[in-house]
């Protein structure tokens, strides 16, 4: 499937004659089509987020933990500080403010009060009262956080980067810090009572497994037959136990952990998370990059592990994290983009949570509150979403074409009546439809430009633009016939709006903003003051409009009350890439970008207001019918929605994520390319002052090498849904860059 890359390097991608050819030689992952349940009885609880859910459901964030004390009571964690519980065994889940935005990685619940969180960043949060309330702790340090576990609401252990062990008997009111002897991240531990725990992780080449029976004084080295990082560790009594991992490595024990014996997966899959119900029975979850998740089951110890198929997931997301049973027969599997799977059978059957998709979803029009479209990739066909609801519920629609190699992107959406529309997307697909996309009819565009923007200003006029070849095409017979106009550039275009047949404008690449005043004979170039890329545009009469888009961790804003004569650059609080941005008067204006960036202004632009989102999903387009009802898209199958019933947004900006500290001053810089299709990235660092660094991608060291000042880390991997996140330590400390993300496949950002 297809995804996005970073801003810079599709940026580039455009402007390179050369590499444009590899743009289209990309090869996607085409995961298998699967369906999903009845979800009727689903419901999300989040009253006080202003943005709220509609897909995935509960919500969109990758789940990385989850901590199940009964049946029915459960919580997991995740990316962006989610917090997600149920108490009737997961027929409804309540979202549950953090109040933190960095990533969680774990969780674990003593009884149905009592639970603790851990993350990056030094996260620790506790609650005493199932999650009504959750409270940051002090750690004392900011290294990454992998795993937690506590026997009662006092004792616990969380483990993580750099071999940090950290230990309570209070609660969490005090961590004291304790020697692992080793500096290997440790990714899981398990505690049987307040004595008796095992941590697990590793390096290249070696699996670590550490043992104590004094509740952490000291910690023994267990030596095993390992060969790859361990992720997690379960066992119900002192003595048996089984630690998962990379390449589908499961080592059992039965004596205490004196000898660890491998088992016979019959998968080279990484395998993230294990639980038991008792010594014999036990569930494994895991992933693979670019590929399908996997969930393997055993009745005999191990002796025997057999791969569940019996679960439908929508396209887009199939990696599991995480993994809770209670009982031999009830058990929760959670993973990429927010999938809850859950058995009640032992894994006979899996049933998910509700979401029509986990692809991309890159263009949304609604004509009012109610009635709405919104279009992203999936393969064969593309992806169509209509709602006559408002977004309570979400039916896909038919496309009519094909495509069984790669799939379908559709880029943009465009509704001027409620049953008029049309899409826009890869290759010069143009579809239109007058009863509201029960039909789809494709249409001739004259191109193979990919085509991102389009825009109606009744069912006769419209206009598209594409992102390859600076291509603008006009029709004013309902696009029964399409006439390419001359724009003047070949530069990049993504964002066209009109006012009326004859005023409308037009941005892309390098800061271009083009104006016509005569339906697009002539178009002329405006002059924008940036060299940003501009992603798109909004007018509420002929002279007043908003352009928005940004780069290199620049949010730009512009506007301009006289037509584009005069363009000015407005102040923001955001630092991400903005994609989207739609007013629907001249003062109330939302923009979208990056990272989940929801700015909100209602004095037309001079003061921005950042707005909470809930994710760090890019958001790609959005749509108000009124100052208050609003629809954002995104990855990952995001769709939010915002009704307000009060229109001024909350004077303090809420604060964005965290980011992970830099006490070394390393500045870590990535680019991604692929070599023979294979993915590859380049990196580069400043600051370091040690003889070697340790490179970790996704947060496992994949290398240790000289202070050269780059590096390149060939992958291996083809296609797909894939980011990789990249961090440079000094080597041996924790002493580390910035995170930088590099992201394959899509259209640009």
């Amino acid at each position: 499937m297809r995804k996005q890359t970073t801003g810079s390097i599709m940026k580039y991608l455009l402007r390179g004659a050369f590499l444009l050819v590899l743009l289209f030689l990309v090869i996607h992952l085409m995961p298998r089509a699967l369906g999903h349940r009845d979800i009727s009885k689903k419901r999300l609880v989040d009253a006080e987020a202003p943005w709220v859910w509609q897909n995935p459901l509960p919500q969109g964030n990758d789940l990385r933990g989850a901590s199940f004390v009964d049946a029915n009571t459960g919580t997991v964690v995740g990316y962006y500080g989610t917090i997600v519980r149920t108490t009737d065994g997961g027929n409804s889940w309540t979202i549950q403010p953090s109040g933190t935005t960095q990533n969680l990685w774990a969780v674990s619940f003593a009884d149905v009060n009592n639970g603790t969180a851990v993350g990056e960043g030094g996260t620790i949060l506790r609650t005493t009262d199932g999650g009504g309330f959750w409270v940051s702790q002090a750690s004392g340090t900011i290294v990454q956080f992998r795993g937690v576990s506590f026997t009662d609401e006092n004792n616990g252990t969380t483990v993580g980067e750099g071999g940090t062990i950290l230990r309570t008997t209070n609660g969490g009111n005090t961590w004291v810090p304790q020697s692992s002897g080793t500096a290997n991240t440790l990714f899981g531990v398990s505690f049987t009572d307040a004595n008796n725990g095992t941590a697990v992780g590793g390096t290249i080449g070696q699996s670590e497994i550490l043992r104590t029976t004094d509740g952490g004084q000291h910690w023994i080295s267990q030596p095993n037959p390992g060969t790859q990082f361990l992720f997690d560790v379960s066992f119900t009594d002192a003595n048996n136990r089984t630690a998962v991992g990379d390449q589908g490595t499961i080592l059992r024990t039965t004596d205490g952990g004196n000898t660890w014996v491998p088992q016979l997966s019959g998968t080279t899959k990484t395998l993230y998370g294990v639980s038991f119900a008792d010594a014999n029975t036990g569930t494994i979850c895991g992933f693979e990059l670019g590929g399908t998740g996997i969930i393997l089951r055993t009745t005999d110890g191990g002796n025997n592990w057999v791969e569940q198929t019996s679960y439908s997931l929508p396209q887009g997301a199939s990696a599991f994290y995480a993994v809770s049973f209670t009982d031999a027969n009830t058990g929760t599997v959670v993973g990429d983009a927010g999938i809850i799977l859950q058995t009640t059978n032992g894994g006979g059957q899996w049933n998910s949570q509700p979401s029509v998709t986990f692809n991309y979803l890159y263009g949304v029009s609604f004509t009012d509150a109610n009635t709405g479209t919104a279009v992203g990739y999936e393969n064969p066909d593309g992806m169509i979403l209509r709602t006559t609801d408002g977004g309570s519920t979400w039916i896909r629609q038919s496309s009519g074409l094909i495509n069984t190699f790669s799939g379908i992107n559709f880029y943009g959406v465009h509704f001027n009546s409620a049953n008029t529309g049309t899409i826009v997307g890869e290759e010069g697909i143009i579809l239109r439809t007058t009863d509201g996309g029960n039909e789809w009819v494709q249409q001739t565009s004259g191109t193979t430009d990919y085509l991102y923007g389009v825009h109606f200003t009744d069912e006769n006029n419209g206009t598209v633009v594409g992102f390859l070849n600076g291509t603008i095409l006009r029709t004013t017979d309902g696009g029964n016939h399409w006439v390419q106009q001359t724009s003047g550039t070949t530069d990049g275009l993504f964002g066209v709006y009109f006012t009326d047949a004859n005023n409308g404008t037009v941005v892309g690449n390098s800061g271009l903003i083009l104006r016509t005043t005569d339906g697009g004979q002539n178009w002329i170039p405006q002059s924008s003051g940036t060299t940003n890329q501009l992603r798109a545009v909004s007018f509420t009469d002929t002279n007043t409009g908003t352009v928005v888009g940004g780069d290199f961790g620049v949010s730009t804003i512009l506007r301009t009350s006289d037509g584009g004569q005069t363009w000015v650059s407005q102040q923001n609080p955001g630092s991400d890439v903005l994609l989207g941005v739609s007013f629907t008067d001249a003062s109330n204006g939302t923009a979208v970008g990056q990272a989940g960036t929801i700015l909100r202004t209602t004095d037309g632009g001079q003061n921005w207001v950042r707005q909470e989102s809930g994710t760090n999903r890019d958001l790609y387009s959005l749509s108000f019918t009124d100052a208050n009802a609003g629809t954002a898209v995104g990855g990952y199958g995001a769709i939010l929605r915002t009704i307000e019933s009060e229109p001024t947004p909350s004077p303090t900006p809420t604060p964005t994520a965290t980011p992970t500290a830099t006490p070394g001053g390393i500045t870590l810089s990535a680019s991604g390319y692929r070599v023979r299709g294979m993915h590859t990235v380049d990196l580069s660092w400043t600051g370091a002052t040690s003889a070697n660094v340790d490179i970790f991608r996704d947060g496992s060291l994949v290398a240790t090498v000289s202070n050269s000042g780059t590096y390149t880390d060939s992958i291996g991997v083809r296609g797909g849904n894939v980011r990789y996140t990249y961090k440079v330590c000094e080597a041996g400390t924790q002493t580390c860059s910035n995170e930088v993300t590099v992201r394959f496949g899509g259209p640009p950002l």
